[in-house]
Order: structure tokens, then C-alpha cells, then sequence
């Protein structure tokens, strides 16, 4: 893997309601963070009901890994933010995500986004 990007900050802001993107954000963070790379994946738009318990079990796409074993490696490797704006339209709180997943804003988000190092991609 190239040396060019130190952190890989994955904002995904679709669900089941477009489930090829969701996917294609969730496998990308899990092979960059299984290679090695820092990644900060961002629950945004519908991902976000992905920061709770079950709800990626829920999640199917034909041929696609599953996404609770995607979270799972996305964990081991780096972190997973549900936007804060984005839990409060769902009236998620703090107490009811997966453990690890914390909640932040765009100002935590754009720090990421333009640290020395990063590279960004949004789904």
C-alpha cells in the first residue's frame, strides 16, 4: 500500500436506501484499515442507523460482505463517528450505540478531513 495517504477519512451517507454505495463505503474502510491504513469512517444521512446494535445484521446486498463484519474490521483498525446532527434528526444518543462508535460534528469531521496526511472520499 502506498505511504501517500497516512489516514483515510470515509464519510458514507447512504443506508439501505442505496445500498451499492453503503456497501462500497463500508468495504473500502474495512480493506484500508485491514491494509494498515488509519481510517475514521463517518455514519452520515441514513448510515446512521448503523451506529446501533442489530441494525447492520439487518443491512443485505447480493454478493456484498456482511456489514457487521465489515464494522468489525473498520473497529479493529480505526474509528466510527455518527454524526451529531445526524443521531439528533434520529433521536440517537450516546447510550444507544454499538460501543466504540462515538458522536461529533463537522468541526471534528473537517479537522480529520484536513489533517496533514488525510485523504478524504465521501459515499
Amino acid at each position: 500500500m502506498a505511504d501517500s495517504a497516512k489516514k483515510l477519512v470515509i464519510k458514507v451517507t447512504a443506508g439501505a436506501d442505496a445500498p451499492e454505495r453503503c456497501s462500497q463505503a463500508f468495504t473500502v474502510a474495512a480493506v484500508a484499515a485491514a491494509s494498515g491504513v488509519e481510517v475514521s469512517l463517518w455514519l452520515t444521512g441514513e448510515s446512521a442507523w448503523f451506529a446501533l446494535p442489530g441494525k447492520a445484521a439487518e443491512f443485505e446486498l447480493p454478493h456484498a460482505a456482511p456489514l457487521p463484519e465489515l464494522i468489525e474490521g473498520i473497529q479493529a483498525g480505526g474509528r466510527i463517528t455518527l454524526c451529531t446532527q445526524c443521531a439528533a434528526r434520529r433521536e440517537i444518543e450516546e447510550k444507544d450505540v454499538l460501543e466504540g462508535v462515538r458522536i461529533a460534528g463537522a468541526q471534528v469531521f473537517l479537522s480529520e478531513a484536513m489533517a496533514d496526511g488525510a485523504q478524504a472520499l465521501v459515499y
